[in-house]
């Protein structure tokens, strides 16, 4: 089904309900995100990569920067969403694979 433009919405319920279907949305995408990385410790292993791999978080949160600033999004809150669901997934690659490794 497809929502509203947020503009459009009457009244608070009808917004509260698309706002839930974005959020149902955005669970999915950090369910399938969270598979990736779960794939992650086999390959980073083989490869002799750390888990917490300094560069590629640098990276991958210069990129969140640049993406939110372009869709009107504040970069530095969507850093923040980046930064605290990337340590706790380098946290769950640990478990598996411990803390060795090299920059990646």
């Amino acid at each position: 089904m497809t929502r509203p433009a947020p503009e459009t919405v009457e009244s608070m319920a009808d917004l509260r309900a698309c706002i839930d279907a974005v959020d149902g949305e955005l669970m999915a995408l950090l369910a399938e995100r969270l598979r990736y990385v779960d794939r992650a410790p086999v390959l980073k292993a083989r490869e002799g990569i750390s888990a917490a791999a300094p560069s590629r978080v640098r990276a991958v949160l210069d990129g969140v920067r640049v993406r939110a600033e372009a869709l009107g999004v504040d970069p530095a809150l969507a850093e923040t969403l980046w930064r605290t669901m990337i340590e706790t997934m380098i946290a769950r690659e640990e478990q598996a694979i411990g803390k060795e490794g090299r920059d990646g």
